[in-house]
């Protein structure tokens, strides 16, 4: 019998409450793969619970292994606590404006987007949200 209380994720090495909930997980059907490649899609998370570190590299992508686009940045998740790598955050979420773009063209990189949170599932485990006091 499921639940409808949603899922939170904890950290899989310390079990610290991420604040991450299933509620603001991207679904499955919208325009880019939200649960590709062992992640979860979230468009929120709480950013007290995690540290962010910019990661930019800009090479060939027969000069890396962990090639994942030309000249495209992105930002490293850790756990607060205990320092895992839980993901990372890309700006290819879906776009915060509708229409078309600042030269009035269709969708492109012009058009600003919302950032996708995309965390590991083999770096979280499924728990119950902290007690309200505990926050």
């Amino acid at each position: 019998m499921a639940s409808s209380a949603p899922a939170y994720y904890r950290c899989a090495e310390c079990g610290a409450d991420l604040n991450l909930s299933a509620a603001h997980l991207y679904p499955a059907d919208i325009y880019f793969e939200a649960g590709n490649k062992g992640t979860l899609s979230f468009s929120w998370v709480d950013e007290s619970r995690l540290r962010f570190a910019p990661e930019d590299r800009i090479r060939p992508f027969f000069e890396t292994l962990n090639y994942w686009g030309i000249q495209r940045k992105r930002v490293r998740i850790s756990c607060d606590a205990c320092g895992r790598l839980l993901g990372h955050v890309y700006d290819d979420g879906p776009p915060v404006m509708q229409g078309t773009g600042q030269l009035g063209m269709g969708p492109s990189q012009v058009i600003p987007r919302r950032p996708r949170y995309r965390i590991k599932t083999k770096a979280v485990a499924v728990g119950n949200p902290a007690p309200a006091a505990a926050r």
